[in-house]
């Protein structure tokens, strides 16, 4: 049997830790997390990381393994993801993948787009510019100088928008002229599967987390890192609006409703994101397991 790599992908709060779990037990296999917010072991609440009983009843990697303090990015985790996996096939030909970050999930199936090397000092004045001037700024300036990328980029994550600029700053030439060029192909086979539900359901289910998450403490977690609120880790929602609640610049029920309405934002994106794959095989939210597993199984036997 050639090594299969089965992919749960779909919104935040959908329910793919859960069938993940179902899979790994299943198939005997271990779990790949590729959600970019789970790998720092400093931020567990606001992240959803897994339950001590969901990770006990799966053998789980990727998990809370870096600290807020350590430089990772997605060309590392393509790069420790895959030697990961050539271990885990030695074990079981049939291993399990799961996350919500499109970006981290594209990097180990088809890998990542080459971009040239540029002057450190390009990024320094593009962060320098984004705390003077704010974020419209340099989404003007990328609009200007790559509306291919413009159009296509996440336009309230300055990270990604600066990343776009330096390579346009840096090379002279489009951040989109460096993308979808032909790849190294994998030495598996990928089932993706896809979780998905009416928007509104999505929806309430995600404030409906925020929630639990205000419950169990996400309020001082995130009060013992903002300090740290700079670290690019923690650059990301559930974190941005408690510190701007603790630098009394929201009040706390505002912080919370941000936390609510962005991350519905980021749901949508990562809707969009996945969608582009007409591989991907979608369940409703409820799916029977069995039925995904019958399907699954299907797809490996014709892929033998």
């Amino acid at each position: 049997m050639k090594n299969t790599l089965i992919t749960i992908v779909g919104p935040t709060a959908i329910g793919k830790t859960a069938l993940s779990i179902v899979l790994a037990n299943h198939f005997k296999s271990d779990i790949i997390s590729c959600d970019s917010r789970q790998f720092f072991k400093e931020m567990t609440i606001g992240t959803a990381v897994p339950s001590i009983n969901e990770l006990n009843a799966a053998k789980h990697h990727f998990i809370q393994n870096r600290s807020i303090f350590d430089a990772y990015n997605v060309g590392e985790f393509e790069r420790d993801a895959l030697a990961k996996l050539e271990e885990l096939f030695l074990e079981n030909p049939i291993q399990i993948m799961v996350g919500g970050s499109g970006l981290y999930v594209d990097a180990v199936l088809k890998g990542l787009d080459y971009f040239p090397e540029v002057d450190p000092q390009i990024r320094e004045n593009l962060t320098k510019e984004l705390k003077e001037q704010g974020i419209e700024s340099l989404q003007n300036k990328l609009q200007e100088l790559d509306i291919e990328t413009y159009n296509n980029i996440a336009l309230d994550n300055p990270h990604r928008i600066m990343r776009a600029l330096e390579v346009c700053i840096g090379s002279g030439k489009t951040y989109s002229e460096f993308k979808n060029k032909p790849k190294e192909p994998r030495n598996f086979n990928c089932i993706k599967i896809g979780l998905t539900a009416e928007r509104e359901i999505i929806y309430s289910r995600i404030n409906q987390r925020v929630d639990i998450m205000i419950k169990n403490g996400l309020i001082k977690e995130a009060k013992n890192l903002h300090q740290h609120k700079n670290l690019n880790a923690l650059q990301t929602v559930g974190y941005r609006e408690l510190f701007s609640y603790f630098d009394t610049n929201f009040t706390m029920e505002f912080a919370i409703s941000e936390i609510k309405k962005n991350t519905r934002r980021f749901a949508k994106r990562q809707i969009t994101w996945f969608k582009r794959d007409e591989e991907t095989l979608w369940f409703d939210y409820k799916s029977d397991a069995k039925k995904i597993i019958s399907e699954i199984e299907n797809r490996i036997k014709n892929e033998r």
